[in-house]
C-alpha cells in the first residue's frame, strides 16, 4: 500500500482523514451485516427465489471481496490512494444505488458482485490514507478509530437494517450508501493526490482465476442438495474449481506480482493462522445468517426486533477484541484463540440442542448471543495478532490483507454449506436450523483446535522497534476487530 509520507505541512487536518477513512470501512462492514436481514425480506420481490438462490446476495459479495482485497493493496501504489479510494468509493456508491434500484435477482447480484469489488478497493486505500497523512505519533490512534469504525458497523448492521426493513424494505439497506459515498468522494478531495510508488498492475489473470475458483466451488457445495451430490453439474463444479485454486497457487508463486502473496505462508504460524481463518470465517457466516433467517421466518419477529436482539452479542464482541487486542493476543494468541472457539461452540450447543418452534428470545436466544459474541472477539482478535505480528513490519499490510481475503473465503464457503444444510429435509423447521448450528460448532471447533500452533514462542520475532512496533501492534488490533471478521 501507498505510505510514503507527505510533507507535514501538506497533510489535512487529522478529522478529515480520520472520517474519510472510517467512513469506507464503516461502509464496507455495514453493507454485510445488512444484508443478512434484508436476504429475509426479498421473498416478495423475487417470489420465484429460493433461500439457495438469495444467499447468493451475500456470498457474491464475499467472494469477489476475498478474491480482490489482497491485490487491491497493490493498487494503492500503484494508482494512488486518493485516486483508489475515488474508484473504489464511486463504484460502492454507483453499485449500492443499482441494488436498491435492481428490478430482478440478476441484476442484484451482478450489482453485489461489483459492489464487493469496490469494497475491496475501499478497505486498502482507506488504511493507506492513515498511514501516509497522519503524523507518525498519532497513527496509532487513528488505526484504532478506523478500527472502531469497523466495530460500530457491526454492532449497528442488525439494528439499522432491521427497523429500515422494517419501515421501507429491503432496498433501503442498499439506498442508504448513497449519500454516504458521495458525502465521502467530495471530502477525498482535500487530501493531496500522492505520486504512485510502484508499476505494473497485480495480477489480474491470477485475481480471475482465484475468484472463478472459488465461486465454482461455492456453487457445487450450495446446489449439491438440489441437483444431488453425484449429479455431474456439481461434480464438474468442484473439481473446476479446486483446479483453478490450484493455478491460483502456482501461479503466485511465479508471478512478480502475484493475487496472493504466497511467499507469505513461508512462516508457519502465518500459514497456521491463514488456516484457521478460513474455518473460522465459515463458522462466522453461517452463525450470522442462521440467526437472521431463524428470528424471522420460524419465530416470525419483525426485522427491528430481529435486529436488536442481534445487536448486543456484537457490541459485545467488539468490547472483548478491544480489551483482548490491547495485551493477551499478542503475548498468547493460541490460548485466546482456544478458549474463544470454545466458548462460541459452549453457545452454538446450548442454542443447537434447546432450539424449537417457540420463541424464548430472553431466556436463551440474547444469552447466547452475548456468549457467542464474547468467543467470536476472542478468537478474531487472537489470529488476526498472530498474522499480523508473525511476519517483517514491511509485509504488515499485506499479511493483513491476506488474512482478511481468507476468511472471506471461508465466510462464502459457510453461506454455501448453510444453503446445503437447510434444503435437505429434516423432522422439524427448527431442526433444519440446528443442523447449520452444528456445523458452526463443528467449524469453529477445528478453528480452535487449529490455533494451538499460534504459540508465541512458535513465531519468528523479527526485529522491531519504536514507530514500528507500535504501528504494527496498532494494526493488528484493527484487523482483529469485528469489523474484520465480517
Amino acid at each position: 500500500m501507498d505510505r510514503s509520507p507527505d510533507p507535514a505541512a501538506a497533510r489535512p487536518n487529522y478529522p478529515v482523514v480520520v472520517t474519510l477513512a472510517a467512513g469506507a470501512i464503516f461502509l464496507s462492514i455495514l453493507d454485510a451485516t445488512v444484508a443478512n436481514l434484508a436476504v429475509t425480506d426479498m421473498h416478495g420481490s423475487f417470489p420465484g427465489a429460493s433461500v439457495t438462490d438469495l444467499t447468493w446476495v451475500i456470498s457474491l459479495y464475499a467472494i469477489v471481496f476475498a478474491s480482490f482485497l489482497a491485490p487491491a493493496g497493490r493498487l494503492a501504489d500503484v494508482l494512488g490512494r486518493r485516486r483508489l479510494y475515488v474508484v473504489g468509493m464511486g463504484l460502492f456508491t454507483a453499485t449500492s444505488l443499482l441494488c436498491a434500484v435492481a428490478p430482478g435477482l440478476p441484476v442484484l447480484l451482478l450489482a453485489r458482485a461489483l459492489q464487493g469489488l469496490g469494497a475491496a478497493a475501499m478497505i486498502p486505500a482507506s488504511l493507506a490514507l492513515v498511514l501516509a497523512d497522519v503524523a507518525p505519533q498519532r497513527r496509532a490512534a487513528a488505526i484504532g478509530l478506523w478500527s472502531a469504525a469497523a466495530s460500530a458497523a457491526a454492532a449497528a448492521g442488525p439494528s439499522l437494517g432491521g427497523i429500515l426493513i422494517d419501515t421501507v424494505g429491503w432496498r433501503s439497506v442498499f439506498f442508504i450508501n448513497v449519500p454516504l459515498g458521495i458525502a465521502l468522494l467530495v471530502g477525498i478531495r482535500v487530501v493531496r493526490a500522492s505520486v504512485p510508488t510502484a508499476t505494473g498492475l497485480p495480477d489480474v489473470l491470477g485475481t480471475v482465476l482465484l475468484a472463478a475458483g472459488t465461486a465454482l466451488v461455492v456453487l457445487g457445495v450450495t446446489q449439491g442438495p438440489d441437483w444431488t451430490w453425484g449429479d455431474p453439474r456439481v461434480l464438474g463444479c468442484l473439481a473446476g474449481g479446486l483446479i483453478l485454486l490450484v493455478l491460483t497457487l502456482v501461479r503466485a508463486r511465479r508471478h512478480p506480482r502475484p493475487a496472493l502473496q504466497t511467499r507469505l505462508w513461508g512462516s508457519r504460524v502465518f500459514a497456521l493462522a491463514n488456516l484457521v481463518s478460513l474455518f473460522f470465517g465459515a463458522a462466522l457466516y453461517a452463525w450470522l445468517l442462521i440467526g437472521a433467517l431463524f428470528l424471522v421466518d420460524v419465530w416470525d419477529y419483525s426485522r427491528v426486533v430481529a435486529g436488536l436482539s442481534m445487536s448486543p452479542g456484537a457490541v459485545l464482541s467488539a468490547l472483548v477484541a478491544a480489551q483482548v487486542g490491547r495485551s493477551l493476543s499478542r503475548r498468547s494468541p493460541h490460548l485466546v484463540v482456544l478458549f474463544g472457539s470454545l466458548t462460541w461452540v459452549a453457545a452454538g450447543l446450548w442454542l443447537a440442542l434447546t432450539l424449537s418452534s417457540h420463541a424464548a428470545l430472553w431466556s436463551m436466544w440474547v444469552p447466547v448471543g452475548l456468549l457467542a459474541g464474547a468467543g467470536i472477539g476472542a478468537v478474531s482478535t487472537g489470529v488476526s495478532s498472530a498474522a499480523a505480528l508473525s511476519v517483517e513490519p514491511a509485509d504488515f499490510a499485506g499479511a493483513t490483507g491476506l488474512n482478511m481475503a481468507v476468511r472471506q473465503i471461508g465466510g462464502a464457503l459457510g453461506i454455501a454449506a448453510l444453503a446445503a444444510i437447510l434444503s435437505v429435509p429434516a423432522s422439524s423447521e427448527a431442526a433444519r436450523y440446528s443442523h447449520v448450528v452444528f456445523f458452526s460448532c463443528a467449524t469453529a471447533t477445528v478453528a480452535g483446535l487449529l490455533g494451538l500452533g499460534l504459540a508465541a514462542r512458535n513465531r519468528p520475532a523479527p526485529a522491531r522497534t519504536g514507530q514500528d512496533a507500535r504501528q504494527a501492534a496498532a494494526v493488528a488490533e484493527a484487523a482483529g476487530g469485528p469489523g474484520a471478521e465480517l
